[in-house]
């Protein structure tokens, strides 16, 4: 089961509005399982680049089923690895707080949100919010 453009617009609106109560601009990003572009919103505000970075970041996610932070440790421990896998995704992996894996009901990835334009904690918190979201 692939994410749907209404579950995109709900994890997109409330990571925003967390956005909003942290006082930060951000763009947010949500991918299929594949990786490949469900929905992009940026923030009146946020940074340009930040786009492609929340894209390449929730991507990353999605095609190794694990979150950002979790990334962030197995580039620490294998860079040369990270750096090898990077090559062979469409987008270059960005390993760090602020991507989360959307996961069914049954554990299965069907995609993943990245967020950025804020500090690591922050981009990660309005992930958090987003996926909160969908779960209501």
């Amino acid at each position: 089961m692939a994410i749907s453009q209404v579950q995109a617009r709900t994890i997109i609106d409330a990571a925003q509005a967390h956005a909003q109560t942290l006082g930060i601009k951000v763009t947010v990003a949500v991918v299929d399982e594949g990786g490949l572009v469900k929905a992009v919103d940026r923030m009146d505000g946020a940074p340009p680049l930040s786009p492609q970075i929340a894209e390449a970041k929730a991507q990353g996610a999605a095609v190794w089923h694990r979150d950002g932070h979790v990334l962030a440790e197995v580039a620490q421990e294998r860079p040369g690895f990270v750096a090898a896998v990077s090559q062979m995704t469409r987008l270059p992996l960005i390993a760090g707080a602020g991507s989360i894996v959307i996961r069914h009901g049954d554990g299965s990835v069907v995609g993943a949100v990245g967020v950025s334009g804020g500090k690591p904690e922050d981009d990660r918190a309005c992930c958090e919010a987003g996926i909160a979201a969908l779960n209501d």
